[in-house]
Formats: C-alpha cells, structure tokens, sequence
C-alpha cells in the first residue's frame, strides 16, 4: 500500500482548543476495561441485549452534555444516540453519523485471555467488542469538547455478521430525523484489521468491500443401484458438471476487470457406495462489486445449472439468499476522509487500499442511502508476522488501536 497524499482540508480547530489526546488518554483504561467485559459476555447477532444495557448505561452517563439516546431498535437490540452542537443555532443542520456493530461469532474462542468468553460456543472473532468500546469513547470525548458546530449520531447497532443489522437500522429510521435529532449527512464506519500495521488507517474510494450472495442448489434425479447405472438419473454426476461449468462465470462471463468470486464449497449427496442417490445438493458464495457484476453473475448462474441440470436428465431447486450490498465509500467524501485522516495521524499512518477485498460488510446498507466511508484500523504488533485474523478461534481485538480509533472518529465528527 502507498502513502496517501491527500491535501489538508478546512476541519474545525477544536483539537486546537481542547487536548483530545489528553481526554482520551484519560478514558482509555475504562475503555479497555469495557472492551474485555464485553469480549467476555459475546452475544450474537439480534440477541445482543446485555451488551445494549451495557451501550446504554453509558450513556446515560453522557446526560448533562445534552446528549440523548433511543434503544429497542433493529429488531430490539439497536441503540441510537444524538449529540447537539454547542452552537444552538446549528442545531437544525444535518448531522455527522458515527457507527459501531455489537454482535459476536458462533466460535469456540481459544486466546487463553483472562477476559477470554464465558458463553460456550461463541466469542469477539470479529473485533466488534473493539468497535463498541471506541464509539462509547468518542461519545466521551464529543461530549466534553468546548465546541462542536454540528450534531453528532452514535449508531450502536446489532447483526452485522448474518443478519442484516445496518438494514434493520436503516429501516427504523435513524438516517432521516424520525428516530432522534436531525437527519444524518454523511456516515463513517470502521473496522479492525488485524493484518494492517497497528494504528494505521487505510481506506479507498468506490468499492471497498463486496456484495455477498449465498446459494444452496439441490439436484434431483433417479434412484438406483450403482451397478445399473443405466437406471438412474446421476445427480452426482450432475453436480460435478455444475461445479465445473459455473466457472465460466469468473473465466467466460465477466469482464477480466470485473472482480467476481465464485467459490462453491460443500457438497452433500449419497448414502451407500453402491446406490446412486435420488437429491444430491451443492452450496457456496458469489461475491461482485458492482451491481452490473451481480445481476450478470446470478442470471448465469441460474442458466447454467439448470441447462447442466437438464442435460443430465435432472431438476435443479435454486435457492439464491440475497445478501449485503457493495461497501461503496463516496469518492469525495473519501477525498476528505484522507484529508481529515492524514491531519490526524500523519501522512505515514494513513494508506490508499490499492483494491478492493472480497469480504461484505452491511454498512453497506448506510451507504446506499447517504455519502459514507468505510475505514480500516490496523491492529497488527510490530514483528507480529502471523497474527491471528477475523473469524479465528485465537483472535482478540488490540487495546493499543482503541486510542487511534476514538481520535479517529472524533477527527471525523468534528470536520467542517
């Protein structure tokens, strides 16, 4: 990754005006001590109660600063709080969105950690107790500066890995002003990134993450015994056709510029060695970047196994589960992004992604409706050369990016 190069941008002087390294340093044990309480009671996805009261309790605390919140969103788990400007007659302009995802991974957590979890079966593999601990941490911070010339949101929401949190909160209506304060402007998320250099940030305008679609395709033929194979309709054999013929989604459908990822990954079929079975069924993941690339990959997708399906004599059941959108960061508020980001941390901290990755993210869904930005936060130790990645049974969110992360998001609250 290059450096970026981003001009200086017109931002507030209220970290002229208010020591923000010092207000965060003096937040930061607490943070990290939320930060384990948290990785130690995981919850996941729309069951993130404990963790809500948690995000609530805090700030409540936050009160005399004028700042107010709604919980029982998405579904009853989502938090939504508001700040107001300093200057009251700023109070109608739109505000400056800040987000968080809560929910944890039904993984068997293997760090060793004293704060490791305590629910069996589930565990932080995706850094999210990370993201909450810093967004309660900017709350703090906004909620003491002597000076914020428009209002700030904290989205606290629920669902991200599977189910489609950022949709539920979009839905309520926390973007458009019927939720609490004014409408939202422009949204800002982040996420930890445990192979990017440690408190270092990076990011990319236009897409930075893929749309993810899921498909689970059952094949139906004839049973009969394997030694009259003349007999049966093979839906093993058909499935191993259609495996082999979706790549001409990748290699044949698709522009050689256009990233699209085809990866079929289970199979499930037969009972005995000597039957040829009557269903035999394949699943897997799509990934595009551009909603051309989708709708072209799903037409084909579906043309080509039914056509290998009815070659072989077989009925194929198509199950296509829509996921999230492209992750698609505003080109001009990317620019300032990097701005805002290079005056914070310094040039050498701040990093141009070079492409996109193939992974989803549904603040995705914010993106759709308003200007926003997806960052990442680098987490990984110096000479730390395989450090444990996201959804892993040995990961743990890094405090030492907890600081780097609430500047961050107070650099971004408070841009003019």
């Amino acid at each position: 990754m290059s450096t970026a190069t981003a001009k200086p941008s017109s931002v507030t002087e209220v970290k002229m005006n208010d020591n923000v390294k010092a207000l965060i340093g003096a937040e930061l044990a607490s943070l990290i001590a939320i930060r384990h309480d948290l990785h130690a009671h995981p919850e996941l996805n729309f069951q993130e109660q404990r963790t809500s009261e948690l995000v609530q309790r805090e700030l409540a605390k936050l009160a005399p600063s004028g700042l107010t919140f709604k919980a029982g969103l998405a579904k009853g788990t989502g938090v939504l709080a508001y700040l107001p400007p300093t200057d009251k007659s700023a109070e109608s302009k739109p505000s400056i969105g800040l987000r968080a995802d809560m929910d944890a991974l039904p993984i068997s957590e293997n760090t060793g950690k004293e704060y490791a979890s305590t629910v069996p079966g589930v565990m932080h593999a995706c850094g999210h107790d990370g993201h909450v601990a810093m967004l309660l941490g900017a709350a703090r911070v906004l909620s003491k500066l002597s000076r914020r010339a428009r209002g700030i949101h904290f989205v606290f929401q629920p669902a991200e890995e599977s189910g489609a949190g950022g949709n539920e909160m979009c839905k309520d209506g926390v973007l458009d002003g019927t939720v609490l304060g004014p409408k939202i402007e422009r949204m800002y998320g982040l996420h930890g990134w445990p192979t990017f250099a440690l408190n270092a940030v990076g990011s990319r305008p236009g897409p930075l993450l893929a749309a993810t679609d899921d498909v689970i395709v059952t094949i139906t033929g004839q049973q009969s015994h394997a030694a009259y194979p003349h007999y049966a309709k093979d839906p093993i054999l058909c499935v191993a056709q259609c495996l082999i013929s979706l790549q001409q989604l990748v290699a044949r459908n698709s522009s050689p510029f256009d990233n699209i990822v085809c990866s079929m990954t289970m199979i499930k079929g037969g009972t005995a060695n000597n039957v040829i079975p009557r269903d035999a069924q394949f699943q897997g993941t799509i990934r595009t970047l551009t909603p051309e690339a989708r709708a072209v990959a799903k037409k084909r997708f579906f043309e080509i196994v039914n056509g290998v399906a009815a070659a072989h004599d077989c009925k194929a059941q198509i199950d296509w589960h829509e996921g999230y959108p492209v992750t698609y960061n505003d080109p001009a508020l990317t620019e300032k992004w990097f701005a805002t980001a290079t005056r914070t941390l310094g040039e050498k901290g701040v990093h141009r992604i070079p492409e996109p990755t193939m992974g989803g993210e549904d603040f995705s869904y914010y993106a759709q409706k308003i200007p926003s930005v997806f960052f990442m936060l680098g987490l990984q130790r110096p000479g730390d050369k395989n450090p444990a990645t996201l959804h892993q049974p040995e990961f743990d969110f890094n405090d030492d990016a907890i600081a780097t992360g609430v500047e961050m998001f107070v650099a971004l609250a408070t841009e003019e």
